[in-house]
Order: C-alpha cells, then sequence, then structure tokens
C-alpha cells in the first residue's frame, strides 16, 4: 500500500492564545481521507462511504459547520492526490515500502462505570505506519459492530499515525470485551481486554488500597524521621 499524504497547517495567534488547525489529504490506491482538526481534536471528515461532511465536534460546543461545498472539494482533494500519488509513482520507480507495527493497544472507559448505564469504551491505537488500522470488539468472545466508530488516521510529529475506536455498551456484571487491531505490519492483530467486573470497588481494590495508605503513612513517618535526624546533625 502507498501512501501521499498533504498536510496544511494554519496558525492562529491572538496576544495570549495560540491554536493550530489542521487540514489533511491522504491517499493510498484504495483508501483516502479529507479531514480538518483544531488543537488536535477531529472536528469535520469526508464520510466517503455515505458521500457527505461529517462534524464531529462535542455537544457541548457551540453549532458549527464549514462552508457548503466543503465536501465537494474534499472529493476533488483526493482524486488530485491520486492522480500525483501516480506521478510520484512513476518519477520514483515505486516507493520503498516502509511499515510500522502500531503500539500496544490502550482500552479506557470514557465516564465511571455504573452497571446499567449507558458508557462508552475507547481503543487508543498510535505509533502506525502507513493508515489506516482495522479495529473490532467482542463482547463475551462474540464480535460486536453495532454501536461502534473510529475516526479518521491523524498524523503524529514523528510521521506515524494515531486513531480511536469507540464502542457504546451497557456495563453488565461479569461481561468481558476486547478491542483488536490490524495492521499491515502485523502477523497478528493486537488485542487488549477490558472487564466489567475489575473496575467495580470490590475487596480487592479496597485491600490494594489500605495498603497504599499503609505504605504511604510509613513513608511520611520514615521522612519525618530523616528530617528531624538531619536537623540534629547540623
Amino acid at each position: 500500500m502507498k501512501l501521499l499524504l498533504i498536510l496544511c497547517w494554519v496558525l492562529g495567534v491572538s496576544a495570549d492564545v495560540l491554536h493550530e488547525e489542521l487540514h489533511i489529504t491522504g491517499c493510498t490506491d484504495f483508501y483516502g481521507e479529507d479531514m480538518y482538526a483544531l488543537d488536535r481534536d477531529e472536528t469535520w471528515y469526508a464520510d466517503l462511504s455515505k458521500g457527505v461532511g461529517v462534524m464531529t465536534l462535542p455537544d457541548f460546543v457551540d453549532p458549527a459547520s464549514y462552508k457548503e461545498g466543503t465536501y465537494e472539494q474534499a472529493v476533488a482533494n483526493l482524486q488530485v492526490c491520486r492522480f500525483n500519488l501516480n506521478l510520484s509513482r512513476r518519477g520514483l520507480k515505486e516507493f520503498p515500502l516502509v511499515k510500522d507495527p502500531p503500539s500496544s493497544p490502550m482500552i479506557y472507559n470514557k465516564d465511571k462505570v455504573e452497571l446499567g448505564v449507558k458508557n462508552v469504551l475507547i481503543c487508543h491505537v498510535s505509533g502506525f505506519y502507513p493508515a489506516p488500522v482495522n479495529v473490532f470488539w467482542t463482547k463475551n468472545g462474540e464480535k460486536v459492530t453495532e454501536g461502534t466508530s473510529i475516526n479518521v488516521p491523524y498524523p503524529n510529529k514523528d510521521r506515524s499515525f494515531t486513531q480511536i475506536s469507540r464502542l457504546e455498551f451497557i456495563p453488565q456484571q461479569g461481561d468481558i470485551y476486547s478491542c483488536s487491531v490490524e495492521h499491515l505490519a502485523l502477523n497478528q492483530p493486537l488485542t487488549r481486554m477490558w472487564d466489567v467486573e475489575t473496575t467495580q470497588p470490590g475487596v480487592g481494590p479496597a485491600v490494594f488500597c489500605g495498603i497504599g495508605l499503609t505504605i504511604g503513612l510509613l513513608g511520611v513517618a520514615a521522612g519525618t524521621f530523616f528530617l528531624i535526624k538531619g536537623n540534629d546533625c547540623s
């Protein structure tokens, strides 16, 4: 898979605020993306499968939109990207194949877990090249597709990429979820598990909390002792 990525940075500067707006157009032979971001938060992307532009700002942000024709411009950008990709391929007589695998995915819940209350699991994948990765979820060993989503790849400063997948779910005691990541540089998927039971208050966490508190108090006592001894020797 060959990748051509075009990045456009626009910096907005005021007396005491600095913001970074990012526009990404990227393509391969089989994949394309066009998106906007502000301060590393995705704000808009072209959903090529549905033929529409999608605003991705959270609900608490004031309503915003991009000008009419942004999606059509994104489609044109990708056509130019693939044209330039073919020109570069012929000029360079193919690109060197570079593949960097993602680091182990991180999986965590968005809000505090309460049994029976809707929540979101987040699977964070980073450090891979080229983009994208394929992320899939399971619940108790069964593949889950309903309530899942994934953002477009976001470039890191070291030229690798980050993607975040989300799963809407309702926690029930004993349920086990997993997030698996597939990438060109991997021989087999990377999988991370998340257990509803281990996130609930119980004997285990209480015991560890007690041990931690005891160690903390001992540390304070030891520090006080050495402070006093140090003053005596001075």
